[in-house]
């Protein structure tokens, strides 16, 4: 499922995060790639800098687990600190499927599983040519380009990559989690379910119907997840 989250970050956040970028400095982004993606990659990744970092982390991942759509398609478990990353122009990330597990140290609760990839595009589309995620489904190729602000969920197993950038620079925070509910189809329905009991809930409150949905809809919650 490819879901969109509109407006994560609003204009004043996305100057913090712009004024946050601009003061830190960026190395060669492969050191985060897995081995096989680690030849495809070619972009950078701002440096980890405990002030820094906290900062955008605080401004960028607090904005986003308020997100109901980021709550309700991905219903995350456990999620991770994002990267926050550079294309210049001639950068790009070839085809590549994520690592099924990410984090480090020999504790196991330092580990996750990789169900949903999210992409937060962190400057406008009109500052940059090319740069596209191309996310490849049983659909054809899906290309994403979106205003600054604005993020992309997908699955993490999908093949995807980032088009070459021709003119200008791309920069995006990229996130996993991993959900409550691993089945990519499971967590679609799921989302399908809670738009309709937001709906019912918005406009029929009181109606037996919405009251059926809603309690449908918590006890497939109830039934598939795995904490």
């Amino acid at each position: 499922m490819l879901v969109t989250l509109p407006g994560v970050l609003d204009v004043p956040q996305l100057a913090m995060v712009r004024s946050l970028l601009e003061s830190g400095a960026f190395h060669d982004g492969r050191g985060s790639a897995g081995e096989i993606a680690r030849r495809q990659k070619h972009n950078e990744e701002l440096v980890a800098d405990a002030g820094t970092s906290e900062a955008l982390n605080n401004l960028v991942m607090g904005a986003l687990v308020r997100h109901a759509v980021y709550l309700n398609a991905g219903l995350p478990h456990r999620i991770a600190a994002p990267y926050y990353s550079r294309y210049r122009r001639g950068m790009r990330y070839g085809a590549h499927v994520d690592d099924p597990v990410m984090g480090q140290g020999p504790d196991p609760r330092s580990r996750y599983r990789c169900d949903v990839a999210i992409t937060l595009f962190l400057n406008e589309p009109t500052e940059y040519d090319g740069g596209e995620l191309v996310i490849h489904t049983r659909f054809g190729p899906q290309r994403v380009k979106l205003p600054a602000g604005d993020g992309v969920m997908y699955p993490a197993s999908s093949l995807h990559e980032v088009d070459e950038v021709t003119r200008g620079e791309r920069l995006a925070a990229v996130t996993w989690m991993q959900s409550m509910v691993p089945e990519a189809e499971r967590r679609e329905l799921l989302y399908s379910l809670w738009e309709a009991r937001e709906t019912l809930r918005a406009e029929q409150p009181d109606a037996p119907a919405t009251r059926q949905v809603d309690q449908s809809y918590l006890n497939l919650v109830r039934m598939w997840s795995r904490v």
